[in-house]
Formats: C-alpha cells, structure tokens, sequence
C-alpha cells in the first residue's frame, strides 16, 4: 500500500453550527463545504490546514456510528484519513492478508465523493483509520 498524505482528521462534534465559531473565529480556518452523508447518517463540514483537511462529523441520527462515539464520551479525534495512491480496494486485501480487521470489506462513497473504506481500531492500535482513494 503506498500513502501519499493524511487526507483528514475525523472529529466528532455534537452540533457544526456550535463547534464551527471555534475553527473559524478562534483558530482562523474557513468551512469550505457541509454535506450530508446520508447511509453514515451524518452530516460533515470541511476546514482545511495547509494541506490537510478536518473533518467535523455531526449524527443526524441516534443510530449513527457518530452519534454511539459521542454517547460514549468520545468527543473530538474520531478517525485519521489516509490518502491511498494504489487504490482502495488493493489496500484492504493487503491489509487482510496482514491480519488487519477491516470494517469495511470493499470500497464505499464518502463524503467529497471519495471511495473509503474503515479498519477497525483493534487491530490498528486504537485508532480508527480510514483508506480514501481520490
């Protein structure tokens, strides 16, 4: 698997509206897209820092994954984004024959239209981590 960048940070937030004057009044980013990711059940907003992106996640419902991370107290650093340039479909098979736990077993639509795919923290040494193919 070859990894060109972090392509974002996850954060989980309770509510955009509220978490956004932080990013953008105090630290001095700018939200450049909301979308809604509506099979993830969330809703994101996009910050940029130099070349890496943020990624705030809000549940848009009760049974999101989001919404489960918050209900255990996990506020903030949800999952690390890898950009993979070999596709994402190779990455996972060559995760598997690792020992890797893949959370996702084929490539799905994320948000900003980019192919993603989900390793399970157990065997990634706690941190969630995502595969994003451009």
């Amino acid at each position: 698997m070859k990894i060109s960048h972090i392509e974002h940070l996850g954060i989980a937030v309770e509510s955009i509206e509220a978490a956004l004057p932080y990013y953008e009044n105090v630290l001095g980013l700018k939200c450049y897209a909301v979308e809604e990711v509506a099979d993830q059940k969330v809703k994101t907003a996009f910050l940029k820092v130099g070349e890496v992106k943020i990624e705030l996640l809000e549940p848009t419902s009760p049974d999101s994954t989001i919404a489960k991370f918050l209900e255990k107290g996990g506020r903030g650093v949800h999952h690390v984004a890898f950009c993979v340039e070999d596709g994402v479909a190779n990455a996972l098979a060559e995760c598997e024959e690792k020992g890797i736990r893949l959370i996702d077993k084929a490539p799905r639509l994320g948000a900003e239209k980019l192919q993603i795919a989900f390793l399970h923290p157990k065997t990634t040494c706690g941190v969630l981590t995502e595969l994003c193919e451009h």
